[in-house]
């Protein structure tokens, strides 16, 4: 079994598993001169060209995981749902989902109508990869943030005033997304994804007990019922420290891990019986590569070659970023000794 997958379930590795959130993208020379030809949208949905770019990184980064390249407002859109991706800002709707009626345009997602580009894509590199293939979809607060704010925020203020103003409009909105990213997941294990990951990238905007009372039931739902599919689920969000626990409760088999919570600290929050992912701070690749790569290194002896952890940014590779730069990092990964690695 591949080394990712084998940390994934807390077994032995040679060595150290290493991928990047968002590790095609704008960094890369050959990808920008692709989205000279083509918008964001279409690279998500023509089969081949996702699968062109999907590919790139682990041709030339020699990482251990490719991510489909998608968007997690791909499965919003395709039910009906007016999004426009709009560059260097993000998801964008003109009419925000805000009232009991606005909820009546989130229908249930039919997978093989609704995303069949999605699904090729996936078939297509499990033909082409000689690694594991991760799929992946939005959490469901992460979504209903989009959703309801009508573009990317800082504040959160239009969901949280849903959430503590309108509850029952909120959690029938949470419901809804639930059941889409469960059927978009699971159909994603059926054409051939290897592991499952869910970006419930803002949760950090939550204390724990709003997280547990308001988002947890959703992703405990979803994530459970990914457990038939034998894959493994990743379950990732940003300025997490206080919420790990409750995220490894909700049905993760590996925990991501942002830069803002050192790896032995986050490990012993998660309990050495789930795996973590993570977790180098994006901004120090843009910096000298020596710091970059000390703090490598102090992450990979922080984990202690203790099995179950894959190493990742604690968020998305930034577009300043040098792709020599990330080469160094997966090749100090790829030599470290794994002391420890018996415990």
């Amino acid at each position: 079994m591949d080394r990712f997958l084998r940390a994934c379930r807390r077994e032995p590795v040679d060595v150290t598993p290493v991928w990047f959130m968002r590790q095609a993208g704008r960094y890369q020379p050959e990808y920008r001169r692709i989205r000279e030809k083509y918008s964001l949208l279409e690279i998500c949905t023509i089969p081949e060209l996702a699968a062109e770019v999907t590919i790139l990184p682990v041709k030339q980064l020699g990482v251990d995981a490719a991510i489909l390249f998608s968007d997690i407002m791909i499965p919003i859109r395709q039910i009906g749902i007016p999004v426009e991706l709009e560059p260097d800002v993000g998801p964008v709707l003109e009419r925000p989902v805000r009232t009991a009626s606005d909820l009546k345009a989130l229908r249930p997602l039919v997978p093989g109508e609704d995303v069949p580009f999605v699904l090729e894509a996936i078939r297509i590199l499990r033909r082409e990869l000689d690694v594991p293939l991760i799929g992946f979809a939005g959490g469901p607060f992460t979504l209903a943030s989009y959703l309801v704010e009508g573009r990317p925020t800082r504040k959160f203020t239009e969901v949280k005033r849903m959430m503590f103003g309108a509850p029952l409009i909120f959690h029938e909105l949470m419901e809804r997304i639930s059941l889409i990213v469960t059927e978009y997941l699971l159909a994603q294990a059926e054409a051939g994804a290897q592991a499952l990951q869910l970006f419930d990238s803002w949760i950090g905007a939550l204390s724990p007990q709003d997280y547990e009372a308001f988002v947890y039931p959703y992703s405990r739902k979803i994530l459970s019922a990914l457990e038939e599919t034998g894959l493994p689920r990743i379950h990732f969000g940003v300025g997490t420290g206080e919420l790990l626990p409750l995220m490894r409760d909700a049905g993760a088999d590996v925990v991501g891990v942002d830069w803002l919570v050192p790896i032995d600290v986050a490990w012993d929050r998660v309990g050495h019986a789930t795996a973590v992912q993570g977790n180098l701070e994006p901004a120090l690749l843009l910096g000298h590569e020596a710091l970059a790569l000390e703090r490598t290194r102090d992450i990979l002896r922080r984990a202690g070659g203790r099995p179950g952890h894959i190493f990742n940014l604690g968020h998305g590779v930034l577009p300043q970023t040098k792709v020599g730069t990330l080469q160094r990092v997966v090749e100090a990964v790829h030599t470290a000794a794994l002391p420890g690695r018996e415990g």
